[in-house]
């Protein structure tokens, strides 16, 4: 009985073990992302993409405001080229994180995204901070 899941075959192990790794270059998620921050040297800085009220009203610890429409090579001299950068925006129904993932990797930085933003976050029971 074919449905939706049946009626495209399956990659083979191989192509999926290739496809499935190479997202690790893209994207990382939020469990990893705080145990990164806890440490002395995370290794990446945490771009917030959203805009300044939401960002006020709530963010990840350590995260720097800087929203995807604003990503311009003026705004990003303080972080050495060749720093890694993930974006964040509001969570999995927002494309905020790739629109400024996008725009880094136009710039030429290294990027990725932190699958789940806020919404991931907030699920995995971490605390935001308020202010700017």
């Amino acid at each position: 009985m074919r449905n939706g899941v049946t009626s495209s075959p399956a990659a083979t192990p191989e192509e999926a073990a290739r496809h499935f790794a190479a997202e690790f270059s893209f994207e990382t998620d939020c469990w990893d992302t705080h145990e990164a921050l806890e440490s002395e040297a995370p290794g990446f800085v945490l771009l917030d993409v959203r805009s300044p009220k939401l960002f006020e009203q709530g963010h990840i610890p350590g995260a720097i405001n800087l929203p995807h429409g604003k990503i311009v090579p003026s705004k990003l001299t303080s972080f050495p080229e060749g720093t890694l950068l993930v974006t964040y925006c509001a969570g999995p129904h927002c494309n905020g994180a790739a629109r400024g993932a996008l725009r880094l990797a136009e710039l030429g930085r290294p990027v990725k995204i932190m699958a789940g933003g806020i919404t991931g976050w907030i699920d995995e029971g971490f605390d935001l901070v308020t202010g700017a």
